[in-house]
C-alpha cells in the first residue's frame, strides 16, 4: 500500500473555470473551503500549485466533487508515463 503523498499538486485554471461554471464567487468558495480568498487567488493564477491533503478535500467538497475526482489536479509524469 502506497502512502498518502503530502501534497496535492493542482490545476489552478481548472479551480477557476469550476468555480465560475458553478456560479461561486472567489470570496464564497474560500469561506466554503476554510482558506483565504487571497490563497485561492494564487492558486487560482497559478502562483502557489501545491495544496495539503486536508485543504485539497475541502476544496473537493466545496466544489461537490467526488472524492476520487482528479480534474482538479496537475497531470504527471509519474501519474500518468508517457510511452
Amino acid at each position: 500500500m502506497q502512502a498518502p503523498r503530502p501534497t496535492f499538486e493542482v490545476d489552478g485554471a481548472a479551480i477557476r473555470e469550476l468555480r465560475m461554471s458553478r456560479g461561486i464567487p472567489i470570496a464564497d468558495l474560500a469561506r466554503r473551503t476554510g482558506i483565504s480568498r487571497s490563497y485561492l487567488t494564487r492558486l487560482e493564477i497559478g502562483s502557489r500549485r501545491f495544496m495539503r491533503p486536508h485543504t485539497y478535500a475541502a476544496l473537493r467538497t466545496a466544489l461537490e466533487l467526488p472524492p476520487d475526482d482528479t480534474q482538479l489536479l496537475v497531470e504527471s509524469e509519474d501519474r500518468h508515463p508517457s510511452r
